[in-house]
């Protein structure tokens, strides 16, 4: 299997997601996570799961000079594309109820891109899910927010919360994809790479 195929390489997750990390453990992979802060902006110009590669690229440089030969870096990044906008981690709880209420009784995308980085190649792949919301009150959107408090996650929600639970009536895709890592994606692309 993959974790068979992999033992003389070092695995390096650069996320602190808990969500990400899981589904590396739920893959079977041994994996360390070092982390290293970067500024999460990107060129107007981009639009779509440009924003997304770019950024899961982005998060790479940092790390570029410390790779070993055996190592690969993985980096990612997770977009909400809603009425031509991107949206990333809400601000406030102004934000958040914001983008909730602009998915509303709407189908957007959720926009996943995964960055492979070793000392001489690197490769990055994304996947598109599409989600729909039922018509969200007030009163639901409110009392997800206080008391999920979405702040760390993309377009203000976690499919696998209680809004995903009461709230999304159709979704088209990858679900792992919407909650953070699309893993199909990432078994695929490290089998092609060893």
């Amino acid at each position: 299997m993959l974790s068979e195929k992999l033992k003389n390489y070092h695995l390096i997750l650069a996320s602190g997601s808990p969500r990400r990390q899981h589904f590396f453990k739920d893959l079977g992979l041994d994996f360390e996570i070092r982390l290293k802060p970067v500024k999460e902006n990107y060129p107007d110009r981009l639009t779509h799961f440009e924003i997304s590669d770019y950024l899961a690229q982005l998060k790479s440089l940092p790390f570029k000079k410390e790779l070993q030969s055996n190592d690969i870096l993985i980096t990612s990044d997770t977009i909400v594309w809603n009425d031509n906008k991107a949206l990333g981690k809400p601000s406030s709880k102004e934000d958040a109820f914001q983008m909730l209420q602009s998915m509303s009784n709407k189908t957007h995308e959720v926009i996943t891109s995964v960055c492979f980085t070793t000392t001489s190649y690197q490769k990055t792949v994304n996947a598109i899910t599409e989600v729909t919301f039922k018509m969200l009150t007030i009163e639901e959107i409110n009392y997800y927010i206080d008391t999920y408090k979405p702040f760390d996650k993309a377009g203000a929600y976690g499919i696998q919360e209680w809004i995903g639970n009461i709230g999304i009536t159709s979704i088209k895709g990858s679900y792992f994809n919407v909650v953070g890592l699309p893993t199909h994606l990432v078994y695929k692309t490290l089998n092609s790479m060893v």
